[in-house]
């Protein structure tokens, strides 16, 4: 195990400053957005503003990630995360807001991007469990520590902002201080979803929905707690006891849908948070035992809707199509997300804070009577036909995980060219300098092997004079 880590221990801990920064932003923005006196309709366009960063980041981070490579592209969206996080303050207004948190949903993305395909990168198929297994670990636990960390100081004070900025900047110094190479470039993923619908509509919806839904959350949940009269602090812990909820549902729903119909248990957990839904859309501030107990029960049921979405498209996807498929669904899951907070803040309007839930009640239902028409029209897999159900493939922590290595010749795949090669870059240097070139014979793997105590400029210069050039010394090389 410890073998499997030490090699990505950089980039878990990078990744567990920026989700942490992220955990707490998310929930911090609705609350100060209340307080601030911001409408339903603007807080849901925050919520909606993030994930149309996200889903552009998705499709447009990867582009960013080959022209600078992985640590450059991972410190310029760290520090335009972090500059955005300490915007808010200072430009207080839903329009402002919303463009900062459309940065910063695309920054977000292209940093899972960079962190994912660098874990991939490192991972082999005898560590890919244990590396991935971890970094969910990381992603799940720092997301729910940001989240508390809101009741660090008042929802007022500046310093909730100059902490997101301040945790998100820290992410980048094990990035750009390890001495670990970085990445293969990054694939681009050609995205599509008309082909996911066709070969497995629950899929399909079922992303969807799972984004209609926590999109929803994510954006209105700490504004329905303090709503009944609770504090801030209290929306904080209420909403990482959701999260909480939904990070225990992964893994016992998934492996029960390893035996079963995937869709019936899909099924099952939409009309399980269906009804704990009901409830606390009728919950009144006389419990708070009761409202915590019901929002860990709803994300239990809820939250895992993503995972067992991806685990049934996976069920009927080719191994060299998993990376498409695992892109495609996150992509359609950020669609749903952009689309559920508003929804969510026209239903809160005429229906009061109770609405959002009864929102999140329909949407399940909808998609339950959907997925229990897809299960009369296809039989059912069978257990063997079934890949086993994987968190680290699954898990919606925002990127595109895959149980599987890139495959570089697959036709959805599109892989940059290499960079320079090394010929060109001593030719380019040997140019600059204005000395002749070494001659066509030149063993340039040769150069690179220097001998010892020397390095390869000068196992260059001393092939260069060999050909009739005059290298300055190295003394008037440092002058």
């Amino acid at each position: 195990m410890v073998q499997a880590i030490a090699p990505i221990v950089a980039v878990l801990i990078g990744s567990g400053f920026m989700l942490a920064g992220y955990g707490l932003q998310s929930t911090l923005l609705p609350l100060r957005g209340e307080l601030e006196g911001f409408s339903e309709l603007s807080l849901g366009l925050l919520g909606s503003a993030y994930y149309i960063g996200f889903v552009a980041g998705c499709l447009f981070g990867p582009f960013v990630i080959l022209r600078s490579g992985h640590i450059r592209a991972f410190a310029a969206m760290v520090a335009i995360g972090s500059a955005a996080a300490l915007a808010f303050p200072l430009l207080v207004a839903p329009t402002s807001w919303s463009l900062f948190r459309l940065l910063f949903g695309f920054c977000i993305a292209c940093l899972f991007n960079i962190v994912e395909s660098w874990l991939n990168d490192k991972a082999t198929n005898t560590t890919r469990g244990q590396v991935m297994s971890a970094y969910v670990l990381v992603s799940f636990g720092t997301i729910m520590l940001g989240q508390l960390a809101v009741t660090l100081y008042p929802i007022t004070d500046f310093a909730q902002f100059a902490l997101s900025s301040i945790l998100l900047s820290l992410a980048a110094v094990p990035i750009a201080l390890t001495n670990s190479g970085q990445p293969a470039p990054i694939a681009v993923v050609r995205f599509r979803p008309h082909h996911l619908f066709r070969s497995t509509p629950a899929a399909f919806v079922g992303a969807t929905g799972s984004g209609l839904i926590l999109g929803a959350i994510w954006g209105f949940g700490p504004v329905f707690v303090t709503s009944l009269g609770y504090s801030a602090n209290t929306a904080a812990v209420f909403m990482s006891l959701c999260f909480v909820g939904g990070a225990i549902g992964q893994y016992p729903l998934g492996r029960l849908s390893d035996f079963y119909d995937r869709r019936i248990v899909m099924v099952a957990a939409m009309v399980a948070s269906t009804i704990f839904a009901l409830l606390l859309a009728r919950a009144e501030a006389e419990s708070w035992w009761l409202l915590a107990a019901l929002g860990f029960g709803f994300g239990a049921m809820a939250f895992p809707g993503y995972s067992l979405a991806a685990a049934h498209a996976f069920d009927s996807t080719a191994s060299e199509d998993m990376v498409e498929t695992s892109a495609t669904v996150l992509l359609l899951y950020g669609a749903g997300s952009i689309i559920g907070p508003l929804i969510a803040a026209v239903v809160m309007k005429s229906a009061g804070p109770g609405g959002l839930f009864l929102y999140c009640a329909v949407v399940q239902l909808l998609l339950a009577a959907f997925i229990l028409v897809r299960i009369r029209k296809r039989a059912a897999l069978t257990t063997e036909e079934k890949s086993d159900f994987d968190i680290y493939s699954t898990a919606p922590v925002g990127g595109a995980i895959t149980p599987e290595a890139v495959d570089e010749s697959h036709p959805q795949m599109e892989m940059p060219e290499p960079p320079e090669t090394v010929e060109s870059e001593f030719d380019h240097l040997v140019e600059t300098a204005g000395f002749p070139l070494p001659d066509a014979e030149t063993d340039y793997d040769d150069l690179l092997q220097a001998p010892a105590g020397e390095e390869p400029l000068d196992a260059l210069s001393d092939e260069v004079n060999r050909g009739g050039g005059n290298m300055p010394d190295s003394e008037s090389r440092s002058s």
